[in-house]
């Protein structure tokens, strides 16, 4: 089991390393879902760090927690978590979205370690997430399933029936993500498709509830340990409220961030942008 800190590091430079590989990775390509992969890095450094249990040298350890990743644009995110979670090799980072490589640019479960679902088709990680788990309370596991979706996907309906049928089969072995950044593909996701209020209505389907800053490691921390210690049989859910290219000023305060192309010489200076964070 990888245990969280056992080496020191802390969470802040977990989610550091996290937001760099992305940048590595995305340079490769030129372009890419960078802003998410910058938003979601401190709640994905939680949860490899912070949270799950999981053997990097045996990624289909049966009492392993699951994270299965609705989103599968958000892979690049995952695989920058999953390089510095040990379950790829630092030389695999140049490889992304190429030909013949285990990384690409949507999630694919039978290319990549680590990796639980395949991505494509928006809304459908949650409904898998109470399959996963209905199966493992039959096993006799103790293990979680994770499962980190978008404010978009709120639009399926899927992710409604997933919110109803994990709470009528009492799942307290499923702690779900909802990363609210307001972005997707076709402008701001508050006015694609109205969610608020979003805690009223996860609670009013029988969810243990959190909202918090996604981008304050210690409150994603906190929230975190909170889900897992649940006392009652209900599925858990985290409200994560977050930054389209946080850490990045200039990525940030771009109008359009869903799918970025960022110039050539602009990736050393988001890099560097990085570290002059990490320093401050």
């Amino acid at each position: 089991m990888n245990s969280p800190s056992s080496d020191g590091v802390t969470l802040a430079e977990r989610a550091y390393r996290i937001r760099r590989n992305a940048l590595l990775m995305g340079e490769v390509q030129g372009q890419g879902y960078i802003g998410q992969a910058l938003d979601i890095a401190d709640v994905l450094a939680v949860a490899y760090f912070g949270a799950m249990r999981y053997q990097p040298d045996n990624p289909d350890w049966e009492g392993r927690d699951r994270f299965l990743l609705s989103n599968g644009h958000y892979a690049i995110a995952l695989y920058a978590a999953l390089f510095e979670a040990g379950f790829l090799p630092p030389e695999e980072l140049e490889t992304y979205g190429s030909d013949d490589s285990r990384l690409p640019m949507s999630g694919m479960a039978s290319y990549t370690p680590g990796m639980e679902m395949s991505g494509g088709s928006l809304g459908h990680g949650l409904t898998i997430a109470v399959g996963r788990c209905l199966g493992l309370k039959r096993k006799g596991s103790n293990a979680f399933v994770y499962t980190l979706f978008s404010d978009g996907e709120l639009d399926e309906g899927a992710i409604w029936e997933g919110l109803m049928s994990a709470a009528h089969w009492k799942l307290d072995n499923l702690i779900a993500m909802v990363d609210v950044n307001n972005q997707q593909a076709d402008g701001p996701s508050s006015k694609i498709m109205a969610f608020e209020p979003l805690v009223e209505k996860l609670e009013a389907f029988g969810w243990f509830t959190q909202r918090v800053d996604g981008n304050d490691i210690d409150a994603v921390k906190a929230a975190f340990d909170a889900a897992r210690d649940h006392p009652k049989e209900q599925p858990r859910i985290i409200v994560c409220d977050t930054r389209m290219g946080c850490g990045v000023p200039f990525l940030e305060e771009r109008e359009k961030n869903h799918f970025i192309r960022v110039d050539a010489h602009e990736w050393q200076l988001a890099l560097s942008a990085l570290e002059a964070g990490r320093q401050a």
